[in-house]
């Protein structure tokens, strides 16, 4: 059985599995100011997780943290139930888990497949190889050929450098890169931050089709309507402390904005329910206008 029915199974049984990845208290203070206070956070097998807050809630901190860019004060880090200490970026891949990060990490002058294995790349195994590490372009190119089809990406040719495509193409090689290299957990920070709709769309389906996969994915957007197209459930960062994980369909996006806002409270200690109005997408700054992966 797949992961991804073995949860939708769960799901439907009211059995939800285990968390693939967990946080416990997780802090982290720089000098005077506190990025994360206690924050938790859960993360399932064949999910996507929308991980949205305002600004200065601690999103981009608490990426960091589980994905070993940073180094907690407190608290502690599960993987598969296991507790772990991730020291450096290099951890956490070698643990399957890979981050896409608004700035892509793409080398421009390099073709696809080169950007694919940025990092891993495969030498030669003859002689070639061996003492002068002559690398093996050929293997390279074949496989992340094979890779960018089997996740629907279209590209004329892995021999093309990453200057020559589009916003959207280049987000798409970024995002399979770490399909390729990802065991568990693929985390995304603002993916389609900088992308037109019809781009954005692409890659969302991309999202879907990577979960389809087994993998747990990890989304951190602004964009509400994006977050509701595909997330299974939203987390709710606030003050650097969880607020509130509530599921796309049974909330809706003001409440989720008012939420992140502190116009109604969530589960941070101290908050009831506001009474304050739902703020509006002009008053917020979220967009709340209905999302069209089809649009042009």
């Amino acid at each position: 059985m797949s992961i991804e029915k073995a949860v939708t199974e769960a799901a439907e049984s009211g059995q939800l599995p285990a968390p693939i990845l967990e946080a416990r208290g997780l802090v982290k203070h720089y000098g005077h100011i506190t990025a994360l206070d206690g924050a938790d956070f859960d993360l399932r097998a064949g999910e996507v997780l929308g991980l949205v807050g305002d600004n200065g809630a601690g999103k981009s901190t608490l990426i960091k943290a589980l994905s070993g860019a940073i180094i907690p004060d407190a608290g502690e880090i599960l993987l598969e139930g296991q507790r772990v200490s991730f020291h450096s970026p290099h951890d956490a891949r070698a643990a399957g888990i890979e981050t896409v990060y608004q700035d892509l990490a793409v080398a421009p002058a390099l073709d696809v497949a080169s950007n694919i294995y940025l990092g891993r790349e495969v030498r030669r195994k003859d002689l070639l190889g061996v003492l002068f590490r002559k690398l093996d372009y050929g293997y390279m190119r074949e496989t992340a050929t094979r890779h960018l089809m089997e996740l629907g990406i279209g590209l004329k040719s892995v021999k093309q450098t990453m200057e020559t495509l589009s916003g959207g193409q280049r987000q798409a090689v970024a995002v399979a890169r770490a399909a390729a290299w990802g065991r568990r957990i693929i985390i995304m920070d603002e993916p389609t931050a900088a992308l037109g709709v019809r781009q954005s769309g692409q890659v969302l389906e991309l999202v879907q089709r990577i979960r389809a996969r087994g993998l747990a994915v990890v989304l951190i957007s602004h964009n509400m309507p994006q977050v509701f197209e595909v997330a299974d459930r939203i987390y709710i960062l606030r003050l650097g402390r969880r607020a509130a994980v509530l599921r796309p369909q049974d909330t809706t996006m003001a409440d989720v904005v008012s939420i992140m806002v502190g116009a109604i409270g969530g589960d941070i200690p101290g908050r009831g329910p506001g009474a304050a109005a739902t703020p509006t997408a002009a008053s917020s700054g979220y967009p709340l206008t209905p999302f069209d992966p089809h649009g042009s």
